[in-house]
This record gives structure tokens, C-alpha cells and sequence, in this order.
């Protein structure tokens, strides 16, 4: 049985156990075990930049639910992969590598960009190993990797032939800086100061109509006016044309509902395209299609002058040629919000261009009643699921403009345009570097490809299936699908929860997992908000405060915080980690005298009062954090292990037992020992460094588990001892808080002697108890001795008056010099006056525990 160094190392121990569970298969899922499975759909973070404090915030909480079903005896299947085929990547290796994909051309930029993720991802599971994730990496997956692309094209192929997805012409919503086509979940509002333009239109009978907008550089591409049907001043105005200023097209007035009477001037122009309704209207009164803005981002020939400009550039030149032209009318500055690019904050456009679709308005219902069914970390997650779902407007666009990704298995006969699809065995497969197997049913064999990529999320939609492996080992995927658990941020509901949920809906017609927990975002500590991978931001890299205060520590402050909440980037509560992890080492050494090499018997020994107090208070304590874990709230469970360690065991247990375990009472021994063994264990999902240390030495052999981490979960072993047990344990603990008060008050160090303790009630049941804990009461307090009396003595100054009973001590004696029987560097390893900063670090845990 090893031996507890006299301080704590974690620079050497994390390290050193993090080698030991890898080799030793610790966090191996069992295929074809008969155990009951929990099945992580693990989130593959983004390779766009430097994992960062926030990533180690929301991937710990994931860790935590893994600890704890596994501890339960559940077989737990926890993969980890690398989403390293989307537009983030892209960008990253543009910035990084000085390069724009369009310029060094379509083959060179997908080396760059696997290049690139190679190298990142090897940071990135340095870092998770690093900080301890019980993570399967015999079990990893990149969305760019081989068995990614093949379901990901398995997928498009399946649902082109269910009819649930369609490709036409239509518009689409457009980022003009990163070239792309992207869904409306992709887009965020930006609420910005904008300008409302009066500009005159021409009636058919050469009257003015006035038309506010933020937009004169889309005035070449108005097709219609629309005004409300029941606004009496445009009335008479409905069915006639009016001239657009400046550009001169003849436009109708039409009336619609969708119209606000009260903005601007009340009557709107539609322009293809500025925003969803202009699409809206174009599409329920079959309007005709005038482009104005290409892919680009500037205006099209129909601008005539002012082709070629920026948006910015044409609205600020359209403006002043208005101005001289006497047709702008006024200005007034207005508050906007606009859809923009979620990537880059770039206000998107409108164009229409080719794309592939898949079906999702027509199924609202049904995934409306799928999210139902999914159990959300915390409940009201649920809200904003159905929210989006309720709200969406457009189906889903799978077609992107780029080169790195995964490619549509798809080519178009050159003489009918008909779809050939790749066949199914033959995938992965990149049409633009082959040609399909077979010709077209016309007889053609010209074939081209399709140029676009599908949406990340297309391949992301599938983790269930990719991590499943359900091609390649249909018995896995068998074991673990559907999935137990979804952890991910909540601002990717809308994309990846909900698109996950369609694909399975799609193709399944199931679930794709039961429960879902959402964790909030770690925050810069100034409140500046989300840190980004890519844009910066926060304190120290995670590795610096691993590196600094231990990964324990940091795991500390990642508890701190439930699902679904966000928490600033805490260097202090990362401290009091530190902390922590220094005092549950101390304990365990100075529990390792008493426990070396000990057997509990069978049948527990004699019991003192204040051994039974806390082995009925561990009972609770079990329930709690079980009933907590269970119930996904890790934060909770957390904070009572905590308290009860620093409160419970710490301050109180240990100084009552202190002089009995001196005595080899055998009773202090076996509930010493009941007692670490227990809270090691409810510890260890969140500490698993120091707990897997402490268990090794004092618990491994006795106990026959490889890892505490492979030993089970502690039970509630019978009923508590009840209420009367646990409330004279309170009292004794309020007798010991009155004896500290009291020597504070007298400035007197907590390990000062005192003359006599003296306990005075009537109740003679009391009495009796007080009197069989006095050897209790003289560790914890100091007293030389220990009085039981009907009766206040004389002399003695009351310091705890109850309702069953008083407290009064005499005049403190000479300083403790300590137990006889314990050598000085046994005392150094005792509990209470060990920590020069002992009631700090109390102060600190309470406070902490409050919030």
C-alpha cells in the first residue's frame, strides 16, 4: 500500500493518473456487455482557433453526468470527435495561413485545411486529457473523415428518395463576406442605429407618394408598393403604378395585411430582396425578380451608375443623387435590428441561385411533439426548441459555396439536367473528381458535377450515427442508439439539437435521444460576454491554470454552476479548488494512521454519540447527491459534498473523534473509515486526480476496484438513525461553536485549554447522552473537563443558552500543548489549526455554497 507524501503534487500526480487510466482501459466502453448503457452524443467542438476557459466550463459538465453513471455500474459509451469540415475552419486557416481559398484554388486549400485540423486536434485532446475528461478515445471521429462523409452523402441520398428534399431557384440567404448560402438558423439580430429615407415615387397621374426606407440602394430593384388595405390614405392609391425615383420602373400598388400602418410613412416598397417579407410578398403575389446585389455584396448593371458600388458605398452616393434630384424628401434616425451572418456579423442579403432544401416546414408538428418527448437539462430549455420550431419560416438550405467540406454525391446529366445520384456502395464519393458509374436514362454520358458542399450541420445532424458507427459496426450502434444524453450550448438549439432531431425524425422516425442537457457559456470575468475561439477574449489559456492551481481546481469552479447557466471565468473560485484539494489530501493523511492496513468488521463496533450523528447525516448526504446526479443538477450535489466535508467531517467529526482514534477506539476507526471511503467517492466525479490518489492508498486494496472510478457508487446502506441521533449531534456541534465564539471573543487560540465545560439541563435522558460523549466533547473543545449537571456552577460565564439546555465554561487554563500521544508531525496533519487561513477558507466555502 502506497504512502500519501506529506503534500500534494498535483503537477505530478494528474499527469501520472490520466497515463494510468488510458492504459489500463478505465473509461473502456464494454461492447456486448450486459450492463445498462449510457450513451453520450458527445458535442465535436469547431475547429476555428485555441480551445478556450469556456470550453473547459461546458465539456467538465458532460464529464461529471460521465463519472457518476459509471460509478452506478452503467456501461458508459463516451466518444469525443472534431467538427473540422465547416465554415469556421475555413476561416481559421485563411487567418492563419495568410490565404483566401479562392485564391489558391480548390485542391490546395482542402490540404491546408486538413493540415491545419490535424495539428489543432491534437491540442485540443491534450487539453481534455489534461483536464481529466473520462473520455473513450478508441472512439473518435473528425465530420471530415471518411465514415463522416459517407453518412452524410447516405443521408441526402436517403431522403432525395423519401421526397423530403428538393433543389430549385429560389432566394436564399446570403453572407456577402464569406460567400455562402446559409440557413435562417445561422442568422442573429443586430440591433444598430439606422436612417429612415423619405423618397418621392410618382403616381401614374403625377402625384408624389411618399415611402420611408433604410434602404434606398435597393430602390433599382422595387418591384411592388404595398400599403394596408384598410389605411384610408392610400385607398384610392391600390391597383395603380407608381415610378420608382431615380431608376424609373413602374411599380403596383398592392394592398396586404402584413403592412404596419404606424412605420415609416405606412406605405413600404418590396424589393428583391431586403428581408424576408419582400421574399413573402414575392412569393404570394408572384411578382417579377429585379437583382440588384449580386454574390459579392455590390450592385448589379440594373443600378445602372452605381453598379459595381458596396451596399455602404451606393447607399451613401443613391442618397445624395436623390438629394440633388429634389426627390429625397427627409431623414430621421431610426432604431433597426438586421439579420446578420452569426460567423462574422455581416448583415446578409438575399439572392436567388440554385439550392438543395430539406423539407422541415410541412413536419413543424412532428418535431414539435419529438422535443416534447426529449427531457431537457434544465426543463425550460424546452421553450426555446419550440420557439424556433414554431417560428421558422423557411425550409432548410443545405447548399454552401465552398470548397472544404462534404461534397453532394450528385451529378447533372449535361443533356437533360436529370439528377444521378452515386450509388450507395461506392460512397464516399467527390463528384467533381469522377464521373457516375452509369450513364443517363436518356443515353447521355456528360455529365457535371454539383460544385457546392452541404451544410455542416448536414454532417453534424448525424453524430448519433457517425460516433454510432451504424455501417461499420451495426452491433455498437445497436447497443447505444437511440442515445442517452445530448450535452451541448444552448445557442446551437436551434441549429443542432433541432437539425439532429430532423435527420432522426427523417430517416428513423425515432428519437434521437432521450434526455438533452444544455450548459450555459463561461464569460469573461469584465462580463464582456461569450469567448470565442476565433475572436479572443478571457483570462490565462486553460492549460495555464491547470498548469497553476491543478486541473481539480479548475473543475472546482466548472461545478460551481448548473446546466443551462452561464458563470464568469472565476480565478478565485478556481483558489478555492486549490484549496479544497490541499484539505482533502490533509484529511486523508491524517486519516492514514488510523487506516492503514484496516479491515471493518462485519458487524459495526460501539458506537460514540457523535459517531452515529455522522454516519446517519452520510446516509442523507448519499440520498441527496444520488437523488441530484440523478436529476442532472451536479451543481447541487457538489456544493453538499462540499459542505458537509468542510462543515461535517472536517470542522466537527474529526475534532470530537480526535482522542478516541489516539485510543484505537474502535468505533472512531470504523467510522473514520465509512466515512472518507464515502466522501472520496462523491467527490470523485468532480476531483477525480486527488480522490483516484487518496482511494489508491487507502481504499484500492481493501476495496478490489482497479480505479475508484470503476468502484461503485456508494448506497444508502439503511434507514438514518433518526432524529433524535442526528439533533444531539447538533447539539454537540453547537456546544463546540459556542466554545470557539467564546474563545475568539477572549482572543484565545483555538487550541487552548480550558478549565471546565459545563452542560446544564433538566432533561435526564440528555444528560445521560452529554455524559457518554464527554471524551467527544474534550477533543473538539479543549476542556480538561467535562461537568453534567440540573445546575449553573458558580464562577462559570454562559456561553450557549438553548431551549433543553445551557453552556457555560470557566476561565481558560494554560495553552494546549497538544495530545501526548501525537507527534508533532502528526499534529500537522490534523484538521482545524493546520490551515493558517482555516476560517477564511470556511468563510469563503459558506459564501460560495450561497450563490
Amino acid at each position: 500500500m502506497q504512502k500519501l507524501a506529506k503534500r500534494y503534487d498535483p503537477g505530478t500526480s494528474e499527469p501520472r493518473w490520466e497515463q494510468f487510466w488510458q492504459e489500463n482501459g478505465v473509461y473502456h466502453f464494454e461492447k456486448g456487455s450486459e450492463a445498462p448503457v449510457y450513451s453520450i452524443d458527445t458535442p465535436p467542438p469547431t475547429v476555428s482557433g485555441h480551445l478556450h476557459l469556456g470550453h473547459v466550463y461546458s465539456y467538465s459538465h458532460v464529464d461529471f453526468i460521465a463519472r457518476f453513471w459509471r460509478m452506478r455500474g452503467y456501461n458508459v459509451f463516451y466518444p469525443m470527435g472534431f467538427d473540422d469540415n465547416g465554415l469556421p475552419t475555413d476561416r481559421l486557416v485563411e487567418r492563419w495561413e495568410g490565404i483566401r481559398a479562392t485564391d489558391v484554388g480548390r485542391a490546395a486549400f482542402i490540404e491546408r485545411c486538413i493540415a491545419v485540423s490535424e495539428r489543432e486536434e491534437v491540442h485540443y485532446r491534450d487539453l481534455w486529457t489534461r483536464l481529466g475528461l473520462s473520455i473513450d478515445w478508441r472512439y473518435g471521429y473528425r465530420t471530415i473523415d471518411a465514415r463522416s462523409r459517407r453518412l452524410a452523402q447516405w443521408s441526402f441520398i436517403d431522403l432525395y428518395r423519401k421526397g423530403l428534399l428538393y433543389r430549385k431557384e429560389a432566394p436564399a440567404i446570403w453572407c456577402p463576406e464569406c460567400g455562402i448560402s446559409i440557413a435562417q438558423a445561422d442568422l442573429e439580430d443586430l440591433e444598430r442605429e439606422s436612417v429612415f429615407h423619405t423618397v418621392a415615387f410618382t403616381t401614374d397621374t403625377g402625384g408624389v407618394l411618399e415611402i420611408a426606407t433604410t434602404r434606398p440602394e435597393l430602390l433599382p430593384a422595387c418591384v411592388a408598393v404595398f400599403v394596408h388595405p384598410e389605411d384610408d390614405r392610400y385607398r384610392g392609391l391600390v391597383g395603380q403604378k407608381v415610378r420608382a425615383p431615380l431608376f424609373r420602373q413602374w411599380a403596383p400598388v398592392l394592398a396586404d395585411p402584413g403592412v404596419d400602418p404606424q412605420k415609416g410613412t405606412g406605405a413600404v416598397m418590396c424589393c428583391t430582396f431586403g428581408d424576408t417579407a419582400d421574399v413573402a410578398w414575392w412569393h404570394t403575389h408572384e411578382l417579377p425578380l429585379r437583382i440588384a446585389i449580386d454574390r459579392s455584396g455590390r450592385l448589379t448593371r440594373l443600378a445602372g451608375e452605381f453598379a459595381g458600388l458596396s451596399v455602404t458605398d451606393a447607399r451613401r452616393e443613391i442618397v445624395a443623387a436623390l438629394q440633388e434630384a429634389g426627390l429625397h424628401l427627409g431623414e430621421r434616425p431610426v432604431a433597426q435590428s438586421v439579420r446578420i451572418h452569426e460567423r462574422c456579423d455581416t448583415p446578409v442579403e438575399y439572392v436567388v441561385a440554385p439550392q438543395w432544401f430539406i423539407k422541415v416546414l410541412e413536419f413543424k408538428d412532428d418535431f414539435l411533439a419529438a422535443g416534447a418527448q426529449v427531457h431537457w437539462r434544465p426543463a425550460h430549455m424546452e421553450n426555446r426548441f419550440r420557439e424556433w420550431v414554431e417560428n421558422l419560416n423557411w425550409d432548410w438550405c443545405i447548399s454552401r459555396q465552398r470548397y472544404f467540406g462534404v461534397t453532394f454525391p450528385v451529378w447533372y446529366c449535361a443533356s437533360c439536367g436529370a439528377v444521378m445520384l452515386a450509388d450507395e456502395e461506392a460512397l464516399p464519393v467527390d463528384p467533381t473528381t469522377r464521373s457516375p458509374a452509369r450513364p443517363c436514362a436518356c443515353g447521355s454520358t456528360e455529365f457535371y458535377p454539383e460544385m457546392d458542399t452541404l451544410d455542416t450541420w448536414a454532417t453534424s445532424s448525424l453524430t448519433p450515427q457517425i460516433v454510432g458507427q451504424m455501417f461499420d459496426d451495426p452491433e455498437l450502434y445497436a447497443q447505444v442508439f437511440p442515445f442517452s444524453l445530448r450535452p451541448q450550448a444552448h445557442e446551437i438549439i436551434r441549429t443542432w439539437a433541432f437539425y439532429t432531431i430532423v435527420k432522426s425524425h427523417h430517416h428513423f422516425a425515432s428519437l434521437p435521444w432521450t434526455d438533452a442537457a444544455i450548459s450555459g457559456w463561461g464569460l469573461a470575468p469584465e462580463g464582456a460576454g461569450k469567448i470565442s475561439k476565433s475572436r479572443g477574449g478571457g483570462p490565462a489559456a486553460p492549460l495555464e491554470m491547470i498548469e497553476k492551481y491543478s486541473a481539480d481546481a479548475v473543475r472546482y469552479w466548472t461545478s460551481s454552476t448548473g446546466f443551462g447557466k452561464d458563470a464568469l471565468i472565476s480565478e478565485e473560485k478556481i483558489q478555492m479548488g486549490a484549496k479544497l484539494v490541499t484539505k482533502l489530501w490533509n484529511v486523508a493523511r491524517f486519516a492514514e494512521r488510523f487506516l492503514g492496513g484496516y479491515e471493518p468488521p462485519d458487524t459495526a463496533p460501539a458506537l460514540s454519540a457523535a459517531d452515529g450523528w455522522i454516519l446517519s447525516k452520510i446516509q442523507g448526504l448519499i440520498a441527496r447527491v444520488t437523488a441530484a446526479f440523478e436529476a442532472y443538477d451536479y451543481a447541487s450535489a457538489r456544493h453538499d459534498v462540499d459542505d458537509f466535508f468542510w462543515h461535517t467531517l472536517a470542522d466537527n467529526y474529526l475534532e470530537m473523534a480526535k482522542l478516541r482514534l489516539y485510543a484505537g477506539d474502535p468505533g472512531a476507526r470504523f467510522t473514520l473509515h465509512a466515512v472518507v471511503w464515502v466522501v472520496l467517492k462523491l467527490f470523485a466525479p468532480f476531483f477525480p486526480h486527488v480522490t483516484e490518489e487518496i482511494y489508491q492508498a487507502l481504499y484500492a486494496e481493501w476495496e478490489g476496484a482497479i480505479s475508484i472510478h470503476r468502484a461503485a457508487w456508494p448506497e444508502v446502506s439503511g434507514p438514518a438513525a433518526g432524529p433524535e441521533t442526528e439533533a444531539f449531534g447538533e447539539a454537540l456541534v453547537a456546544i463546540a461553536g459556542a466554545v470557539r465564539r467564546f474563545k475568539s471573543e477572549q482572543a484565545l487560540a483555538l487550541g487552548a485549554e480550558i478549565e471546565q465545560l459545563a452542560v446544564v439541563s433538566g432533561d435526564v435522558d440528555f444528560n445521560a447522552r452529554i455524559a457518554s460523549a464527554v471524551e467527544d466533547l474534550k477533543s473538539i473543545t479543549r476542556a480538561r473537563t467535562v461537568a453534567v449537571s440540573a445546575k449553573l456552577p458558580e464562577g462559570a460565564a454562559l456561553i450557549l443558552d438553548e431551549a433543553t439546555f445551557q453552556v457555560a465554561v470557566f476561565a481558560a487554563a494554560m495553552p494546549d500543548e497538544l495530545e501526548e500521544n501525537a507527534t508533532a508531525e502528526e499534529e500537522s496533519a490534523t484538521v482545524a489549526e493546520e490551515d493558517a487561513d482555516s476560517t477564511s477558507e470556511k468563510e469563503n466555502h459558506t459564501s460560495e455554497k450561497g450563490e
